[in-house]
């Protein structure tokens, strides 16, 4: 357990990084890592009550931007309710794996659109929120992780860096405070799953003001972008895992698909920040007009 706990400390420092850059990130590099040393069932019972706190935590850090945004992302937060409970109740029964797989498979196109640039603002929000908390919460429940749906659902609505991150805390805070009463209803807390919250919590401590400290010198357009890179490697990661865990590809061939997305990845990124060169270049030297460059009579 010794190697095991160490390993743990050092993912879960990361993770918490990313967290308090991104308002969320804890449970998608945790769990993809984790779980080639812990099982699901071990895992996950651990790592919800944890996310409670640092949900609430990233609420109420952002707590001024709630008042706008709280009402938009209302529909999701009453959806997840009925998710957590089915995703709870398939929990011991289905393999996460499969559940995950299919997820990722679909994310991921939707991800690579968003880098590109690619954005088309759902005018149906109440309708659309209230099926996707649904989806949301089976996931969350099933795999502690929501973070890359649910970036890619509100960025795609333009929420700028602070009504982002107050939209995601309140979802997230909802998603983790039902998954956790529901997980004590069905009895999958054990004394091995708290046995690993000493371990986590001091990552959680010192990573997470190290990542509010970083986002706050990057600009808000940077930042969806970097939210879109972060989960396009995540969910490359993800399926890579999940092709070998499923035995779909028996070698580390399965990789293949997380260099395919780095690479894709990367190239949008240099686009991306290329494009942000030129206009920041073309704002610091604007033209002359061209009553200007004429000569004097």
């Amino acid at each position: 357990m010794d190697s095991y706990a160490i390993a743990l400390v050092g993912i879960t420092l990361l993770a918490a990084i990313v967290n308090g850059a991104l308002g969320y990130g804890f449970s998608s590099i945790t769990v993809p890592i984790a779980l080639l040393f812990l099982t699901n069932r071990v895992l996950n019972p651990a790592l919800i009550p944890i996310e409670v706190v640092l949900n609430a935590y990233v609420l109420w850090v952002n707590r001024d931007a709630l008042p706008r945004v709280w009402r938009r992302v209302l529909p999701i937060v009453i959806g997840l309710l009925p998710g957590v409970i089915l995703g709870t109740a398939i929990v011991s029964m289905v393999n996460p794996g499969w559940l995950r797989f299919g997820t990722f498979i679909v994310l991921l196109p939707l991800i690579l659109f968003q880098a590109a640039g690619y954005r088309r603002p759902i005018k149906s929000e109440r309708s659309v929120g209230l099926v996707f908390g649904g989806g949301v919460g089976v996931l969350y429940s099933v795999t502690t992780i929501s973070g890359p749906p649910l970036a890619v659902m509100l960025s795609n609505q333009g929420l700028t860096q602070k009504d982002f991150r107050a939209a995601l805390g309140f979802i997230r805070l909802a998603e983790s405070s039902f998954t956790a009463i529901a997980y004590g209803y069905a009895g999958l807390y054990t004394v091995q799953s708290m046995a690993l919250i000493p371990y986590i919590l001091p990552s959680i401590a010192i990573g997470v003001p190290i990542g509010a400290y970083i986002i706050q010198r990057i600009r808000p357009e940077t930042f969806r972008r970097l939210c879109m890179s972060f989960d396009a490697w995540i969910v490359g990661f993800g399926l890579s895992t999940l092709l070998k865990d499923l035995g779909l590809v028996q070698s580390n061939l399965a990789y293949l698909v997380l260099v395919a997305v780095g690479l894709l990845d990367s190239w949008l990124l240099y686009r991306f920040f290329s494009r942000t060169s030129v206009r920041r270049f073309a704002a610091a030297n604007p033209a002359p007009s061209p009553s200007a460059t004429q000569p004097l009579r």
